[in-house]
């Protein structure tokens, strides 16, 4: 591994690190993003290799109706991941507000913009889907 990108949530008890990220981000303007990050929209990114270094019992799954999964931190309740259904713990896609330090890693679109927040404009060039990725 030639570079480590380390994370972690807010009370810094669960720490990961992971070796490569996706080169596709989007911002997720999803109601159910929304509600999990506390924002205009939740931006998660692909960990190739992640690896938890510590906490790990203190993640929680929340299961959505839909069979998604959002797991966060039952200590501090940061928002850290995000898995579809049926995904299996190893392809967690990780909040990218995370990371402890820059990554190498640039939003290229924002995704279910049909069901982003009244309150805000997206001002940036990027492409916008209404649902997910065409």
């Amino acid at each position: 591994m030639d570079i480590a990108y380390k994370g972690s949530c807010l009370c810094g008890q669960v720490t990961f690190e992971a070796d490569r990220l996706s080169e596709q981000a989007a911002n997720c303007h999803c109601t159910m993003c929304r509600k999990f990050h506390g924002a205009a929209f939740g931006t998660l990114v692909s960990a190739l290799n992640l690896k938890w270094l510590s906490g790990m019992p203190l993640l929680q799954d929340y299961v959505a109706a839909n069979g998604t999964i959002r797991t966060f931190c039952k200590q501090c309740g940061s928002s850290l991941g995000f898995r579809v259904k049926g995904a299996h713990f190893e392809q967690l896609e990780i909040a990218i507000s995370t990371f402890d330090d820059d990554i190498p890693v640039k939003v290229d679109a924002h995704i279910y913009t049909n069901h982003k927040a009244c309150w805000h404009c997206i001002t940036d060039q990027l492409p916008q889907h209404g649902e997910g990725r065409k």
